[in-house]
């Protein structure tokens, strides 16, 4: 690649080829992060990618709240989150809460590991401009931090009402939300382009 990278935010080119591994670049012009250089770039992700595919499964598998009021108690998990919209009548929201929270962040997650470990260890695939491609696409449509924000605002207003217990799940999403947005955070685009157009050269000239 030449070094050049458009800005974002006001489509200034700007050249950021003479940067070092732990710099950063900002545009000129408006201030917008444009690439941040990491060495260890792709083990990071893989070690938040993985992490996160591990506490998202925890998640689906314990209990994530309970509620007990006057004598009564409701038991809920993470997976039946979407069954209960469904049978309270709004099978839209349900397939949109599955979508968001579940499906749409396992599989970036999988696109992103599948993506990393060749880039990690410099084979070039021919999959990866379309992987790359689907991940940077597909995370804006995870609202992982969105859903457990959400929660923790319901739970405020609950508590006056009935006797809250977080699960497991809860605090297994939690740590999810996290290591989810740090292995996107980590995941550089103009880098993760570069990697690939470099492999993709070095695989031709052989």
């Amino acid at each position: 690649m030449s070094g050049d990278i458009a800005c974002q935010g006001c489509d200034l080119l700007v050249n950021v080829g003479a940067l070092r591994d732990g710099e950063s670049a900002s545009c000129p012009r408006c201030g917008s992060p444009l690439t941040r250089l990491r060495a260890d770039a792709y083990s990071r992700v893989l070690a938040y990618g993985s992490a996160a595919l591990i506490l998202l499964v925890l998640a689906n598998s314990y209990s994530f709240l309970s509620f007990s009021a006057s004598g009564l108690e409701s038991v809920i998990t993470l997976r039946e989150t979407p069954k209960a919209l469904w049978d309270y009548g709004m099978p839209e929201v349900a397939l949109l809460i599955a979508a968001f929270i579940i499906v749409i962040p396992a599989v970036i997650l999988v696109l992103l590991v599948t993506l990393c470990i060749p880039l990690h260890y410099g084979r070039y695939r021919p999959w990866l401009v379309p992987v790359a491609k689907g991940i940077f696409l597909g995370q804006g449509w995870a609202m992982v931090e969105v859903f457990i924000i959400g929660v923790i605002v319901s739970l405020v207003k609950i508590a006056s009402m009935a006797t809250v217990v977080l699960g497991i799940s809860f605090w297994a999403y939690a740590a999810f939300t996290i290591c989810f947005t740090l292995a996107l955070a980590s995941l550089d685009r103009y880098q993760c382009w570069e990697r690939i157009e470099q492999l993709g050269a070095t695989a031709n000239a052989r």
